[in-house]
């Protein structure tokens, strides 16, 4: 049930994405003159479709849905009647061949925009961007920043929200230098701005905390203190099994004091499968247990500890000044959409220049399935995590596709550039052997994506 509901979400969220992307091929070939053959969403055998009587295109939707493409009239591919020769998608100029195959990507572009746009006009309450906790050994330590301070700017780009903070931070991913974190003072007015240096090195590689950008850089938002009290204990889980009751109040963890339930659980989600001295006070009396938690694995692979305890329910009231609502006007807001999409472009890009560098590592390469689980869980949440989700994979497909790979729209960007300048196209050999190369490169980006999901996997 739970492949099948994943399987959806992934459809759900994935197929306007491809339909639109194809669409844009599809809307100006037309434009430009070409004649189109067929509109497929999915690829392979087809399971339904229709021929347009008038322009006889070939509408369908194939079997394998997570993609799709646009059959044009070309001569490369078949025998062209005379009276259709200007038709086919080989004699246009190289500008409109351009255009065709740039069309893709840049709806994808307008599609993240326009979700992005959505999302930043929605009123949401959030937690105010002022540091709640500063976890010790990091580099927010080292640059010794002060709770409570409120962040306005990372590395001179100003920030609103604890999301805005998280990709400023997962950019340097990798990098070895000092990140600049501005503060406003909690304690002065308003206009009184500091900016402290956190030196870090190769940021976020092989720290045992996960690939959280703020966790590995060890400032999180404001956290309400709930009593470290059991309320509840997964059946088979290692709490119960190891003698942990419903009502036990944990004071220490490997002789480290426990005040607070967020405290305990960050200590046990960063020791997976390591054994723990938990110390817990039982109707007045003082009990040591020892427990191992579980490795469990998130979506994206990383591993964490659980012993499946749930806490005692308690109300949390969030203080005043640690909230704020954004919302932007449609202008403003249509401008942040815009500012978003390039900084995760620019984002995207850059990470994979690190992985080729070598400054981070493959294992970040993500594949189709671990996109479908991300869907599935976007689904679990909100419509607003729905949204941003789709927008992602949009301006991925986008920045993907324009990489200058042959097979790629990028790679055949590239080509028809060539043409532009040299006046007439590459030979059909050159560009066969550049669509191999492009090939091959493909599969093995698509088998290490895959081996990288499945092993998050298992």
């Amino acid at each position: 049930m739970t492949f099948l509901l994943t399987l959806l979400a992934a459809i759900f969220v994935l197929g306007p994405l491809v339909a639109l992307h194809e669409w844009g091929h599809f809307i100006v070939a037309r434009l430009c003159g070409v004649k189109v053959l067929t509109y497929s969403i999915g690829f392979g055998p087809k399971i339904l479709g229709w021929t347009n009587k008038k322009s006889g295109i070939n509408y369908r939707i194939s079997a394998l849905p997570l993609g799709g493409y646009v059959k044009m009239l070309d001569e490369r591919e078949g025998e062209v009647a005379e009276h259709e020769k200007h038709l086919a998608f080989n004699r246009q100029h190289p500008l409109k061949k351009i255009a065709i195959v740039a069309a893709g990507p840049l709806m994808n572009f307008i599609i993240a925009i326009a979700l992005f746009w959505v999302l930043f006009m929605t009123p949401s309450e959030q937690l105010a961007t002022k540091i709640g906790t500063v976890l010790t050994d990091t580099p927010a330590a080292m640059a010794q920043l002060p709770v409570g301070d409120k962040i306005v700017a990372i590395d001179g780009h100003t920030v609103q929200t604890w999301e805005a903070i998280n990709y400023r931070l997962a950019g340097r991913m990798g990098e070895t230098d000092n990140i600049s974190v501005t503060l406003q003072s909690a304690k002065a007015p308003a206009d009184n701005l500091t900016t402290y240096q956190a030196p870090v090195t190769q940021f976020m590689q092989g720290d045992a905390r996960g690939k959280d950008a703020l966790t590995s850089f060890g400032m999180l938002p404001w956290q309400p203190e709930i009593a470290p009290v059991v309320g509840g204990l997964a059946p088979d889980g290692a709490a119960q099994r190891q003698g942990l009751k419903v009502n036990d109040r944990i004071t220490a963890i490997d002789g480290l004091p426990i005040a607070d339930w967020i405290s305990a659980t960050r200590i046990i989600r960063d020791n997976p499968e390591k054994l723990l001295n938990l110390t817990v006070i039982r109707a007045g009396k003082t009990i040591q247990l020892q427990i191992m938690p579980q490795g469990k694995k998130d979506t994206l692979g990383n591993i964490y500890g659980q012993i499946g305890a749930m806490v005692a329910q308690s109300d949390i009231v969030i203080p005043d000044a640690y909230k704020t609502t954004v919302q932007y006007g449609a202008g403003e807001a249509l401008v942040k959409s815009f500012e978003k999409t390039e900084q995760l472009a620019v984002m995207t890009v850059s990470s994979m220049g690190k992985m080729l560098s070598g400054m981070i590592g493959l294992e970040n390469l993500s594949g189709p399935i671990t996109i479908a689980k991300v869907a599935k869980q976007s689904f679990d949440i909100s419509w607003q995590m729905v949204i941003s989700t789709a927008a992602l994979i949009s301006l991925s497909l986008a920045v993907l596709n324009l990489l200058p790979i042959p097979v790629l729209d990028g790679g055949h960007i590239v080509y028809y550039l060539i043409e532009l300048i040299r006046g007439k196209p590459l030979s059909e050999g050159v560009q066969m052997v550049g669509l191999n190369i492009g090939l091959l490169l493909l599969v093995g980006f698509m088998v290490l994506a895959i081996g990288n999901d499945i092993s998050r996997l298992f």
